[in-house]
């Protein structure tokens, strides 16, 4: 499902989407984005560094957002080019919307790193396909151990993390191995946030980073026999909870993901709590 298909006006519509791109006036843009949304719900961060959003609504609704946000005289062109990722949805994803503003609109936990004006090495779906395949080529799963348990790309490595900011004592630990085996690293992670502001980090240490461009979802939007590379499904931080290489939600509930596992057993609570508010 691409921005060129354009879904019925009434019918539920996710959107997700990110830009890292320097801003000047942060919290104006707050405010602004909050005008935007009004009819919509899910939650938009921004930080100078730019803006990292996930939004539902009925399709009228969400392709205006998005016509809005390239083209609105107010964001002078700083995100005309920003990607949108699509999915169709049954259950509502959201139950309210938030703009706030942050420090990172995603974190990392390594201060000083600048995803605005370098990243790494973005390679197509149909690249990736062929550079995963290659013996010298190490794959890393940039996302948490739930989302890995939950599915992933056919022998890639999972970090065993529980949070994003635990990632970087990982690579951190890895990349002198890997570079003594002369091996190369390929990342990916859901929507491709993550990766980018890895990717910059990990440039600074002297190691280019091939990441899949658009993420988990683009390869699944842009290659319709997606299962010959993917195992199981991919875990989206909504309450659709996983969505399948077709990008349709499946039957997996909150305990198939976090359950038998003690550690995670408060994100179980938590992800309970929020389910139950969206009723």
């Amino acid at each position: 499902m691409n921005q060129t298909q354009p879904l019925a006006a009434d019918t539920l519509l996710h959107t997700a989407f990110y830009k890292f791109v320097a801003l000047t006036n942060a919290d104006a843009v707050v405010t602004h984005l909050r005008e935007l949304t009004r009819d919509l719900l899910g939650s938009i961060l921004v930080a100078d560094e730019g803006i990292n959003g996930v939004l539902a609504g009925p399709g009228a609704a969400v392709y205006a957002f998005e016509q809005a946000l390239r083209s609105d005289a107010f964001f002078d062109g700083k995100f005309a080019d920003i990607r949108f990722k699509h999915s169709a949805c049954d259950t509502a994803p959201f139950a309210r919307m938030k703009v706030h503003k942050k420090s990172e609109i995603v974190f990392l936990g390594v201060n000083g790193v600048d995803a605005v004006s370098k990243t790494g090495i973005d390679v197509s779906p149909e690249e990736w396909r062929a550079l995963i395949a290659q013996d010298d080529v190490v794959v890393i799963d940039n996302r948490n151990s739930f989302e890995f348990k939950l599915g992933k790309f056919k022998n890639a490595i999972d970090p065993g993390v529980d949070n994003f900011r635990d990632f970087p004592k990982y690579i951190e630990e890895n990349v002198p191995q890997w570079q003594a085996d002369g091996k190369r690293v390929a990342m990916y992670c859901t929507g491709g946030i993550r990766c980018e502001k890895t990717s910059a980090w990990m440039l600074d240490m002297g190691v280019p980073v091939y990441q899949l461009e658009g993420g988990v979802l683009n390869y699944f939007e842009k290659m319709p026999d997606a299962e010959k590379d993917w195992e199981g499904e991919c875990f989206v931080f909504d309450n659709r909870i996983a969505l399948d290489t077709k990008l349709q939600e499946t039957d997996t509930t909150l305990e198939d993901v976090y359950g038998g596992v003690p550690e995670w057993e408060w994100r179980l609570q938590r992800a309970k709590r929020l389910d139950e508010d969206s009723e």
